[in-house]
């Protein structure tokens, strides 16, 4: 599929213009975080192959790690089956978190 091909199935509708990312590492397989973009976001992360995502708090586009250094380089991008969540497979480069912890999954509840 092409990059075109997939903005256009994606629904942005659904969450009024973002869609949820999950974020993985492509070695260790661990779910690093869960994000949104929208769909500049998405095309931004499928043109330079990089992480980008839309700051929710901010408004504004948000590449991982551009302040950090905490990059995520793309290895893959899938559409679940109703095409309105992504899965991006990642070589992550340092921490994700901002408090500092490999994963944003770190807050064990059960």
């Amino acid at each position: 599929m092409t990059t075109a091909e997939l903005l256009e199935k994606l629904d942005f509708k659904k969450g009024n213009g973002l869609i949820p990312v999950v974020v993985q590492d492509a070695k260790t397989k661990e779910m690093l975080m869960l994000a949104y973009a929208n769909r500049e976001a998405v095309e931004k992360t499928l043109s330079t192959g990089f992480a980008t995502y839309w700051s929710r708090s901010r408004g504004k586009l948000w590449v991982k790690g551009e302040t950090s250094g905490y990059t995520q380089k793309i290895r893959s991008v899938s559409a679940d089956c109703d095409y309105d969540a992504l899965l991006y497979v990642v070589e992550q480069k340092g921490n994700v978190c901002h408090t500092g912890a490999a994963t944003c999954f770190h807050n064990k509840l059960l």
